[in-house]
C-alpha cells in the first residue's frame, strides 16, 4: 500500500499545476491576437459606431452581401480583451434575443426567427455551445453542421484560430479532450453589422467572456466574433460566400467594447 506523498512530491505536482494555469493565461492572450491574423489581415481602424446608428443595409446579390461580410470592424489592440473597468455608456439601446424554439436531438440549439435578432441568437447559441469543448474539432464539425453549402471553412475563422493558438501555447494536444481542463463562454453583448438581400441575408457579431480553467482556476478573455448568416426559409444558417471580417474583441461591458459597437443582450 502506498504511503502518503512526500512534501517534495506534493509540492511539486502544485507547482505543475501552477505552470499550467499560468500557461493557460498566457495562451489565452495570445490567442486573442490569433483571431486577427488568422488570415494574415490586420484591419485599419474604423470609426466608432454613433449611438444612433441603425445596421446598414446593401443591395441584394452577392456583391452587395461581400461588401457588408469583408467591410472592416474596429481594429483593437490585444490588451482591450483582458479583464477591465466596465463603463456606464452604451452603444445603443439593448437587443432582445429569441429563445430557440428547436432544442430535441440538437446539441447546437436552432429554430430562431428570421429576424436579425433571429441570426445573432443562433451565432450565440453555435458559440456557447461549441466554445465549451475548447477544442477546434468539435467547434468545426458544429459549424459545418449549421452551415449552408459553400460557407467559408471553419478553420478560416477567428474562434478556429483562437482555439488552436490556445491549445498550442498551452502546450495541450492539438484536439481531444484534456483531463482537468474546462471552458465557458458566456455571451453577454452583440451587434447587427448589416443586413442585404432583402434581410435574408444578415452579418452579426457577437462578444463574451470566454473563461478557461485547470482544476478549479481559470482565466479568461473577452472575445468576439462576426459570422454572415442566411435564412432558408426555415431557419438561419452560416451563409455561403465571404468570411465576415474579424470581431473587435475587448472585455464585455468596457469602454472599449462600446467603441466597437457592442450592445447589451437581453435573453
Amino acid at each position: 500500500m502506498a504511503g502518503p506523498a512526500s512534501p517534495s512530491r506534493a509540492r511539486t505536482r502544485a507547482g505543475l499545476r501552477l505552470t499550467t494555469v499560468v500557461l493557460v493565461a498566457i495562451a489565452l492572450a495570445v490567442a486573442v491576437v490569433a483571431i486577427l491574423v488568422a488570415r494574415k489581415v490586420t484591419p485599419p481602424a474604423a470609426p466608432p459606431v454613433p449611438e444612433t446608428a441603425a445596421p446598414t443595409a446593401t443591395g441584394p446579390g452577392e456583391a452587395g452581401e461581400t461588401a457588408l461580410a469583408t467591410r472592416p470592424m474596429l481594429h483593437l489592440p490585444a490588451q482591450a480583451a483582458q479583464p477591465q473597468a466596465m463603463t456606464t455608456t452604451s452603444a445603443g439601446p439593448a437587443l432582445t434575443v429569441p429563445a430557440p424554439a428547436s432544442t430535441a436531438g440538437r446539441w447546437v440549439p436552432g429554430g430562431f426567427p428570421a429576424t436579425s435578432e433571429g441570426a445573432l441568437g443562433q451565432l450565440v447559441a453555435l458559440n456557447e455551445t461549441t466554445l465549451t469543448a475548447a477544442d477546434p474539432q468539435v467547434y468545426a464539425q458544429s459549424y459545418r453542421e449549421l452551415a449552408e453549402p459553400g460557407a467559408p471553412d471553419p478553420g478560416s475563422t477567428g474562434l478556429a484560430a483562437l482555439l488552436r493558438s490556445l491549445r498550442s501555447s498551452a502546450q495541450l494536444p492539438a484536439t481531444g479532450s484534456v483531463s482537468g481542463l474546462t471552458a465557458t463562454f458566456r455571451v453577454t453583448h452583440g451587434q447587427v453589422k448589416g443586413v442585404a438581400s432583402g434581410g435574408r441575408y444578415v452579418v452579426v457579431c457577437v462578444l463574451g467572456q470566454y473563461s478557461v480553467g485547470v482544476n478549479g482556476r481559470s482565466v479568461a478573455v473577452g472575445v468576439g466574433d462576426c459570422q454572415a448568416m442566411r435564412w432558408n426559409g426555415t431557419e438561419w444558417r452560416v451563409a455561403s460566400g465571404a468570411l465576415a471580417a474579424a470581431a473587435p474583441c475587448a472585455w464585455p461591458g468596457s469602454a472599449d467594447a462600446v467603441k466597437a459597437g457592442y450592445r447589451e443582450l437581453v435573453r
